[in-house]
């Protein structure tokens, strides 16, 4: 089974579990090797705490000791996706249509490939960015190769210096 396979193995015996506790499985990070490394990031509405996470990784680690998926080692972690979240699926992007985004594609749009700005919606499949130069471009999902959102410093500055 090829990495990837074993991916979408993992996700398809996960994200079930997760849902049913409450939770959204935003994404799934898996890495082979001698260290092993099965990373989950998780979301509910009203936020993640520590033990939200613990509650996941102990039914998670139950599951995966049940079906044996993984051959080797690994070490499994269960986190929040952070003020800068991950978007990996198209219900992401029309969720956060507003915010402030980074995505990089597959392949060059409109002659580049990174952007930076605001999410203005979504086509059937494609995202729509406001970039920061004031030009919208329409971006294929399939070409999303990664999209997250976005603070910029001088926002970060400001959230952690209220704390």
């Amino acid at each position: 089974m090829s990495r990837e396979e074993l991916k979408d193995r993992l996700v398809e015996l996960i994200e079930p579990l997760v849902e049913s506790k409450g939770f959204e499985l935003v994404k799934l990070e898996y890495s082979s090797g001698k260290q092993g490394k099965l990373n989950l990031y998780i979301d509910r509405a009203g936020g993640v705490t520590i033990d939200h996470c613990e509650l996941i990784s102990n039914a998670v680690s139950d599951l995966l000791d049940y079906h044996d998926p993984i051959a080797h080692a690994y070490s499994l972690e269960v986190s929040s996706p952070g003020i800068e979240r991950p978007l990996t699926k198209k219900e992401h992007f029309e969720r956060f249509e507003g915010e402030r985004v980074k995505i990089k594609t597959s392949e060059e749009v409109e002659g580049r490939k990174k952007f930076s700005g605001t999410l203005a919606g979504t086509g059937e499949s494609s995202v729509i960015i406001a970039t920061e130069e004031g030009k919208k471009v329409e971006i294929p999902l399939s070409m999303v190769a990664k999209a997250n959102l976005w603070l910029p410093k001088e926002d970060k500055d400001q959230l952690f210096k209220e704390k």
